[in-house]
């Protein structure tokens, strides 16, 4: 690859402020940042962005993209075609939603073989662990630390899960799940409701007939996360280790999570576009499209969770990327039996810029942390990606500020519903740039690589094919 030199780039310069630097891209990552035309390179070819914004590539680190196992929902070509349309130049794939799951080496090895040549953009992968599996007589422990050998960036558990081939853990397994965490240095990331309090209500409100919409949020309540995330902080108290809250979606267990980090306990959390642009009163509209798992909750929620985003107890903003087959798995009759997902990577950076930076909620210096450095720290890929920087790879996101109407029949996943659909957005992602190679142009050929360009990445070391 020759070098390219990018003249004219206004880059984030602290707080809501930018520049305009030049900078140049050589083997796949960023050789220098400086003041426009005043550093040369007579072999680079050059580009004149013209005082266009320039961000770094966006982690979306929590996706469902289906692959292999579930493929009618989503595939890692389509995932990641929509990522790279959206500005996310690095997906971090969940362990639990694909055949087989990301449980040890030898899935981990089958996994990478059935994505690596769809991929269009950079990947992680979470490893996962289960009930079944420390229950069932494998020598877990064993496949714990291959995994964290092989470099996953996470481990994912359930205190509450649906699926039977991977189910919650109890209070006790947390604890040793979190107690090897600790001595290999790897995040734990837990699906935070209590199960016990939600299947007894769900078994309630179904015995009474109920199968509304309300009535699933009636059954997994905030106090539902909140005496998970007891368990959670628990757990991090008594190990030492890394414990983050996947998902959180409830203002009273943030309350939680805030306190803990205040006592120097080692938690964070994470939230998405969904807890923050909706509440509960907007499944009257919306119906299955809204529906996850924990449900979008009250105003209260809503903003509690917008001030932990603004003041550091979120620690990044990720989509949970989940589609279910349009509209069949959506629309079954039963709110019960409606697949609980949303589809949100190509929306993650343009709502979170819409919603942040034009409503005055966010800074143009916390945006950036909460899409690319935070994510980037978290899975441990900070020596790399995340930021503008000398030395990192260069991955950048060339921005229009427009204003345009999401439509799901234009974006780029599987399954297109979304419930954004009609809303007005005032960023569009004009141009991707992964490693110094461009991978969507919406005004082009919108994406110039090939499906096999994204490539695999670790935690500790860097990508590689």
């Amino acid at each position: 690859m020759s070098p390219r030199l990018f003249r004219n780039a206004r880059v984030p310069a602290g707080g809501d402020a930018t520049r305009v630097l030049d900078f140049l891209v050589e083997d796949g990552r960023f050789a220098w940042f400086d003041e426009p035309g005043r550093n040369r390179c007579p072999e680079a070819c050059e580009i004149d962005l013209q005082g266009r914004l320039v961000l770094p590539g966006v982690i979306d680190g929590h996706v469902h993209f289906d692959d292999p196992g579930y493929t009618w929902r989503e595939t890692f070509a389509s995932g990641t075609r929509a990522a790279a349309a959206g500005g996310v130049t690095c997906v971090a794939d969940m362990p639990c939603t694909s055949t087989p799951p990301v449980v040890s080496l030898a899935n981990l090895r089958a996994k990478h073989a059935a994505v690596r040549d769809q991929a269009l953009v950079d990947y992680i992968f979470w490893g996962g662990m289960c009930a079944n599996l420390m229950e069932g007589g494998t020598d877990w422990r064993r496949d714990l630390r291959s995994l964290a050998a092989a470099g996953i960036g996470a481990l994912k558990c359930y205190l509450h899960s649906g699926m039977d081939g991977f189910r919650a853990v109890s209070h006790a397994q947390l604890g040793e799940l979190a107690g090897l965490c600790a001595e290999l240095g790897l995040p734990l990331g837990v699906h935070a409701e209590d199960q016990e309090l939600v299947l007894g209500r769900e078994a309630a409100l179904r015995a009474a007939g109920r199968a509304d919409a309300e009535a699933f949020v009636e059954s997994r309540p905030g106090e539902a996360e909140r005496r998970a995330v007891r368990a959670v902080i628990q757990a991090a108290r008594e190990s030492g280790a890394h414990l983050h809250v996947v998902h959180l979606g409830s203002g009273a267990a943030l309350e939680e999570i805030a306190a803990a980090r205040r006592a120097g306990l080692r938690v964070s959390a994470e939230t998405c576009p969904h807890y923050l642009a909706f509440t509960s009163a907007d499944f009257a509209r919306l119906g299955s499209r809204l529906k996850t798992a924990p449900p979008v909750k009250e105003e209260s929620d809503r903003q509690r969770l917008w001030q932990g985003v603004r003041e550091g107890d979120i620690a990044f903003l990720t989509t949970d990327h989940a589609a279910g087959e349009w509209p069949r798995e959506k629309q079954t009759g039963s709110f019960w039996t409606d697949y609980g997902g949303i589809p949100g990577v190509e929306l993650l950076l343009p709502w979170a810029w819409t919603a942040g930076m034009a409503t005055g909620r966010l800074s143009l210096e916390r945006l950036v942390d909460l899409l690319c450095g935070g994510p980037a720290r978290f899975f441990g890929l900070e020596d790399r990606k995340g930021a503008l920087r000398p030395g990192l790879d260069a991955d950048f996101v060339l921005l229009g500020k427009e204003t345009w109407t999401v439509r799901a029949e234009e974006l780029h996943n599987l399954n297109r519903y979304t419930p954004f659909e009609g809303r007005e957005l005032a960023l569009r992602v004009e141009q991707t740039w992964l490693r110094g190679e461009q991978v969507w142009d919406r005004r082009g050929a919108e994406f110039p690589a090939a499906p096999g360009f994204g490539r695999l990445t670790s935690r500790g070391r860097r990508t590689h094919a």
